[in-house]
């Protein structure tokens, strides 16, 4: 009988990180690329869009506290990632990691629990990119219609009339075009990307410097939100309220920790570069690790400046500080800088593209190794004949993030991305912690402190602050996800588990004398 916890040798993937030829991805990134990548992952949605709903939801200015909360997993994650990426420099990211440490179903689940991650990311950054597009036009008196905007589960009161959703055209298209760039080679993208974030950064920095003397310190009070808090609109209606635990005082830090926690997707996006990364070893680390290190700063400093600015009850309030939440701040708040909102806005569209393009790049590098591996269908790992990308890949991930970009309300996609995130930085740790134990001798470029067999601090707090963000997700989001992984097992026993090359007894050894693949059966692992 299979053995569905079989391990994909290790000697296997180091050989496939070290093939040539054609069929392979080509290593074109350097350390710089990978940092930018990263930011441009990082610096997106998740500050422009989650960091306001997020203080709205559950944090109030705490929003602060929740960053920092956020952060804290994420450098025990980024830790654990950067060991496995300077050792297994191959695509894949998490999956990956986790079919050599704790078998093929559990690198199953981190597979099926990353199209969370970066498909729904980018349909949920392609949707806050819309929203921002028609900010942009109105400043010039147009806009998009509300019913070629949204989707057809979102509607809303207009200048007094009724608007309903049908398809949200703008969230389509950009997805559309940015697919069509990422098949059109990886350098030509990561140098779009890398423009892009320059610009993204710039414009971050100079929104803290000038916000900062527009702080009201009346907004920081109280820092948490109480227990009792109501949130009326302007007719007196109350638009929300925070009965939950995970909705006020120090719960609340922790319910926005798993909100925000979406805006730190980014660094591990990195890792699914490993394969294209021309000093893996040492790139691998800096990438990941600096990208984390340069946005933990950056998001602080910006939570605090847009909280002090406008009050979060503004924020709760979608007919007022809704959407497009950093504009309205600075259009009403922050007088003579009308110029800055439009800049604001620019850059935001800007940040949010280079945010997609990243997310749409791991997503097709994860489906890459799952297609190699027998998990996926073959077509996924096609490399196209001239531009040697997985197009295929590319274009199937455009047709389905497109569909959920244009039909899909952008705060269910937002959610179930944190949870698809956070699941597989709990694996991720606990892999290191388990390579540790099984493989004590294999060499390792960069060593996550504290992370011995017998001391894994680093893997076990990042597994359990992980964890703790998980729970303190809506319960709605954690049903939904329920869902979605129990549609992932049904797919593993049906195609996955019957198609697996391991399963098969069949791996695929790739070496650097020959760029043609010669199959062996690997008996010990089933």
């Amino acid at each position: 009988m299979a053995n569905i916890f079989a391990k994909k040798p290790l000697a296997v993937l180091l050989g496939e990180a070290n093939s040539t030829g054609h069929g392979t991805l080509q290593r074109t990134l350097g350390a710089g690329n990978l940092v930018a990548l990263g930011v441009g992952a990082i610096i997106g949605a998740g500050l422009f869009v989650r960091t306001a709903a997020a203080a709205a939801q559950a944090s109030g200015p705490g929003v602060t506290l929740a960053f920092v909360l956020a952060a804290f997993g994420c450098v025990f994650a980024g830790l654990c990632y950067a060991e496995f990426a300077a050792m297994i420099p191959i695509a894949g990211s998490a999956y990956t990691y986790a079919y050599t440490t704790m078998g093929e179903l559990v690198a199953w689940i981190i597979g099926w629990a990353l199209i969370m991650e970066y498909a729904l990311g980018a349909a949920t950054v392609s949707i806050a990119w819309s929203e921002y597009l028609n900010k942009l036009l109105e400043t010039f008196g147009t806009s998009i219609p509300y019913s070629l905007s949204h989707s057809p589960f979102e509607k809303a009161i207009i200048n007094g009339v009724a608007e309903q959703g049908v398809i949200n055209l703008p969230a389509l298209l950009i997805i559309v075009a940015l697919s069509l760039l990422l098949v059109k080679g990886t350098q030509e993208s990561a140098m779009f990307n890398a423009i892009i974030v320059v610009l993204k950064v710039l414009i971050v920095i100079v929104f803290i410097a000038v916000g900062w003397q527009f702080i009201n310190p009346a907004n920081h009070t109280p820092y948490l939100i109480p227990a009792d808090a109501v949130v009326k609109n302007a007719a007196g209606e109350v638009v929300r309220t925070y009965e939950g635990w995970n909705k006020h005082g120090w719960g609340g830090i922790l319910g926005g920790a798993g909100i925000v926690f979406f805006a730190f997707i980014g660094f591990d996006a990195v890792s699914t570069a490993a394969q294209e990364a021309r000093n893996p070893k040492r790139d691998m680390p800096i990438g990941i690790l600096g990208s984390l290190a340069i946005c933990t700063v950056l998001y602080i400093l910006f939570g605090h400046v847009l909280t002090g600015v406008a009050n979060w009850r503004e924020f709760a309030d979608p007919a007022i500080g809704g959407e497009a939440s950093v504009s309205y701040a600075i259009s009403a708040h922050m007088t003579g800088y009308g110029w800055l909102a439009t800049a604001v806005t620019i850059g935001i569209l800007l940040g949010f593209t280079s945010v997609m393009l990243v997310m749409l790049m791991g997503q097709s590098r994860v489906f890459f190794s799952m297609a190699k591996d027998g998990l996926m269908p073959k077509a996924f790992s096609e490399l196209h004949p001239r531009f040697n990308t997985p197009y295929k890949s590319n274009l199937m991930l455009m047709l389905f993030v497109g569909l959920f970009a244009a039909f899909v309300p952008g705060n269910l996609a937002g959610d179930l991305t944190s949870f698809g995130t956070l699941l597989a930085f709990v694996l991720v740790s606990l892999g290191v912690w388990i390579m540790r134990k099984s493989d004590p001798d294999q060499p390792r470029p960069f060593r996550a402190p504290l992370s011995s067999a017998s001391f894994p601090l680093v893997p076990i707090m990042g597994a359990l602050v992980c964890t703790a963000l998980i729970i303190g997700l809506d319960s709605a989001t954690l049903e939904v996800a329920a869902g979605w992984m129990l549609l992932g097992f049904i797919v593993y026993f049906l195609y996955g588990k019957r198609n697996s090359m391991l399963q098969k007894g069949v791996v695929v050894v790739p070496t650097e004398m020959d760029e043609e693949a010669f199959i062996k059966p690997d008996k010990d692992n089933l």
